[in-house]
């Protein structure tokens, strides 16, 4: 871990500023965040360090780690200067000024999050909007360093981020980026115990044998395979553009910060919607993604306003909603002035998209790809 996440450049500046950890339940991960929190304290002088993950009850058990360990070492402890215990607003103070800040992003969104040390628990249900919100706040920091720590995403899990930043890491598309992964093979025998400690640093000191073997006689294998052996299952859709095509263009660090837009698309059934996003970059050239995809998850399109209010809401730059009120979508939408739409119920504008944009904008972006 400390040579693949905590190199540096010859400026002084880390080598990776984005550092992904994928390791199986209960080996270590919230120990290994308060171990980089502190050293960003003590070691590497960062004015600002945040600890944050989904739900308030697993950022509060990280919050309760790091008090132990203070209270157990009066050396640190006199280094304290004050100690926040609200609710989302945790914090310990130390009398150089240095902060460490405990936030739920259930609560907080992607708000709040300006830091140079960036610590994520619970990556595999980060979503993209909250991750698109979040990286932006640690541009202008001189050294920054995100780590994004998780578990494999089950299939219920909005796992696009963490999925998006493994697949940058094997590929090894992206030189700013540290992937480190706990796993075993998928042909690797499940009931061996030599397997399960490949995948289990913590296997016999945390986790024990005979808790393996209870979870193997109690887990069909895919969840078995997911949730101890730390396999990932495999991203497999069929589409227009080859899946091979589509990952070579892939960049995790990628981002659109102008001239941003999103695109709404439903099944002729309205069983499933999907959002894109598509913008330009800091450095002029063109962005896109696939915010949200609800093709395969059942939710029908309930979901997708509610979803579009956040993302406006929370991103201004965005400039416009751009669906084809000819197709599905415009079950959605509502004309509320002659030629103009919007979502029922909001004030969300919808941005017809005329039939010969459409016609050149689909096989430009396959050619693009």
């Amino acid at each position: 871990m400390l040579e693949a996440a905590m190199g540096e450049r010859a400026d002084g500046r880390w080598a990776a500023r984005l550092v992904g950890v994928s390791t199986p339940r209960q080996n270590g991960k919230s120990q290994l965040i308060v171990a980089r929190a502190l050293a960003g304290v003590l070691l590497f002088d960062e004015q600002t360090i945040i600890v944050s993950a989904h739900q308030t009850d697993t950022a509060r058990e990280v919050f309760q780690r790091l008090l132990d360990i203070i209270e157990a070492n009066p050396g640190l402890e006199r280094r304290v200067d004050s100690v926040m215990k609200a609710i989302n607003r945790e914090h310990i103070r130390f009398k150089t000024g240095q902060v460490i800040r405990i936030k739920a992003r259930s609560i907080a969104g992607g708000r709040g999050f300006s830091c140079d040390c960036l610590l994520l628990d619970e990556a595999q249900i980060l979503g993209a909007a909250a991750w698109a919100t979040i990286l932006p706040t640690m541009s202008a920091r001189p050294n920054p360093q995100a780590w994004l720590l998780g578990t494999p995403p089950t299939p219920d899990d909005d796992g696009e981020v963490f999925t998006r930043l493994r697949q940058a890491g094997l590929a090894g598309r992206d030189s700013r980026l540290a992937w480190v992964e706990w796993s075993a093979e998928p042909t690797d025998d499940f009931d061996d115990p030599a397997t399960w400690a490949k995948a289990n640093p913590a296997l016999g000191v945390r986790i024990s044998v005979e808790a393996v073997e209870s979870e193997r006689a109690a887990m069909t294998d895919d969840q078995f395979a997911r949730e101890r052996l730390g396999i990932w299952d495999e991203v497999a859709v069929k589409g227009v553009i080859p899946d091979p095509s589509w990952r070579e263009q892939a960049d995790a660090t990628s981002l659109a910060v102008d001239r941003i837009a999103l695109g709404v698309e439903c099944g002729p059934d309205l069983a499933w919607a999907s959002v894109a996003l598509a913008g330009q970059r800091a450095d002029g050239d063109w962005h896109i993604e696939l915010d949200e995809d609800q093709h395969t998850k059942g939710r029908g399109t309930a979901w997708l306003v509610p979803h579009l209010e956040a993302l406006v809401s929370a991103n201004p730059q965005i400039r416009a909603v751009v669906v084809d009120v000819a197709g599905p979508v415009a079950a959605l939408l509502e004309q509320h002035k002659p030629g103009k739409w919007r979502f029922k119920g909001t004030r969300i504008e919808a941005t017809p998209v005329k039939v010969a944009e459409l016609g050149a904008g689909c096989p430009a972006g396959l050619d693009g790809v």
